[in-house]
Protein backbone atom coordinates (compact mmCIF):
# COMPACT_ATOMS: atom_id res chain seq x y z
CA UNK A 1 0.00 0.00 0.00
CA UNK A 2 1.42 3.41 -1.19
CA UNK A 3 1.61 5.71 1.49
CA UNK A 4 1.02 9.58 0.79
CA UNK A 5 3.45 11.87 2.34
CA UNK A 6 2.41 14.72 4.45
CA UNK A 7 3.86 17.31 2.68
CA UNK A 8 2.09 16.26 -0.76
CA UNK A 9 -1.46 17.59 0.91
CA UNK A 10 -0.59 20.91 0.71
CA UNK A 11 -0.04 20.68 -2.86
CA UNK A 12 -2.83 18.09 -3.26
CA UNK A 13 -4.79 20.71 -2.09
CA UNK A 14 -4.06 23.60 -4.07
CA UNK A 15 -4.39 20.94 -7.01
CA UNK A 16 -7.97 19.94 -6.58
CA UNK A 17 -9.03 23.82 -5.45
CA UNK A 18 -7.99 25.19 -8.98
CA UNK A 19 -9.71 21.51 -10.64
CA UNK A 20 -12.76 22.36 -8.61
CA UNK A 21 -14.34 25.01 -10.83
CA UNK A 22 -16.15 23.55 -14.40
CA UNK A 23 -14.05 26.44 -17.22
CA UNK A 24 -10.60 25.51 -15.24
CA UNK A 25 -11.69 21.58 -16.33
CA UNK A 26 -12.19 22.89 -19.74
CA UNK A 27 -9.18 24.52 -20.00
CA UNK A 28 -7.20 21.42 -18.74
CA UNK A 29 -8.98 19.19 -21.29
CA UNK A 30 -8.05 21.77 -24.11
CA UNK A 31 -4.98 21.76 -22.94
CA UNK A 32 -4.10 17.68 -23.30
CA UNK A 33 -4.21 18.76 -26.74
CA UNK A 34 -1.34 20.87 -26.51
CA UNK A 35 -0.18 24.31 -26.28
CA UNK A 36 -2.77 27.26 -26.63
CA UNK A 37 -2.83 30.97 -27.15
CA UNK A 38 -5.12 32.99 -25.02
CA UNK A 39 -6.89 34.17 -28.14
CA UNK A 40 -7.89 31.19 -29.45
CA UNK A 41 -8.66 29.80 -25.61
CA UNK A 42 -11.34 32.82 -25.28
CA UNK A 43 -12.85 31.51 -28.66
CA UNK A 44 -13.05 27.53 -28.05
CA UNK A 45 -13.84 28.32 -24.16
CA UNK A 46 -16.37 30.92 -25.20
CA UNK A 47 -15.30 33.21 -22.52
CA UNK A 48 -13.77 36.82 -21.77
CA UNK A 49 -10.40 37.46 -21.60
CA UNK A 50 -10.35 38.91 -18.21
CA UNK A 51 -12.45 35.96 -16.65
CA UNK A 52 -10.36 33.08 -18.97
CA UNK A 53 -6.94 35.23 -17.10
CA UNK A 54 -8.43 34.59 -13.60
CA UNK A 55 -8.68 30.70 -14.35
CA UNK A 56 -5.70 30.29 -15.84
CA UNK A 57 -4.06 32.44 -13.05
CA UNK A 58 -5.41 29.95 -10.91
CA UNK A 59 -4.11 27.08 -12.89
CA UNK A 60 -0.63 28.28 -12.94
CA UNK A 61 -0.41 28.94 -8.98
CA UNK A 62 -1.22 25.68 -8.50
CA UNK A 63 1.69 24.42 -10.98
CA UNK A 64 -0.86 22.70 -13.75
CA UNK A 65 -0.11 24.64 -16.18
CA UNK A 66 2.96 26.93 -17.77
CA UNK A 67 3.15 29.67 -19.64
CA UNK A 68 5.59 31.25 -22.16
CA UNK A 69 5.50 34.82 -24.15
CA UNK A 70 5.60 35.22 -27.52
CA UNK A 71 6.00 38.68 -28.69
CA UNK A 72 2.45 40.00 -27.76
CA UNK A 73 0.84 36.57 -27.12
CA UNK A 74 1.27 34.31 -24.24
CA UNK A 75 0.60 30.64 -24.79
CA UNK A 76 -0.38 28.16 -22.54
CA UNK A 77 0.47 24.38 -21.93
CA UNK A 78 0.06 21.95 -18.88
CA UNK A 79 2.96 20.93 -16.92
CA UNK A 80 3.50 17.31 -17.65
CA UNK A 81 5.19 16.78 -14.37
CA UNK A 82 2.82 18.32 -12.09
CA UNK A 83 -0.11 15.90 -14.25
CA UNK A 84 2.34 13.27 -13.14
CA UNK A 85 2.61 14.22 -10.04
CA UNK A 86 -1.43 14.42 -9.43
CA UNK A 87 -1.99 10.95 -10.80
CA UNK A 88 0.39 9.28 -8.65
CA UNK A 89 -1.51 10.85 -5.68
CA UNK A 90 -4.95 9.78 -7.07
CA UNK A 91 -3.06 6.49 -7.48
CA UNK A 92 -1.90 6.47 -3.74
CA UNK A 93 -5.14 8.01 -2.32
CA UNK A 94 -7.17 4.98 -3.82
CA UNK A 95 -4.58 2.19 -3.01
CA UNK A 96 -4.74 3.24 0.60
CA UNK A 97 -8.44 3.14 0.98
CA UNK A 98 -8.97 -0.19 -1.39
CA UNK A 99 -10.50 2.22 -3.75
CA UNK A 100 -12.32 5.14 -2.89
CA UNK A 101 -14.73 3.07 -1.45
CA UNK A 102 -17.56 4.59 -3.34
CA UNK A 103 -19.67 1.64 -4.31
CA UNK A 104 -19.27 -0.16 -1.25
CA UNK A 105 -21.10 2.68 0.83
CA UNK A 106 -23.89 3.12 -1.69
CA UNK A 107 -24.81 -0.82 -1.50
Amino acid sequence: MAAVPGNEFSQAARWFHALADETRLRIIERLRGGEECVCNLTDILDTGQSRLSFHLKTLKDAGLVRDRRQGRWIYYSLDADAIVELERLVAALKQRGGGLGIASRRM
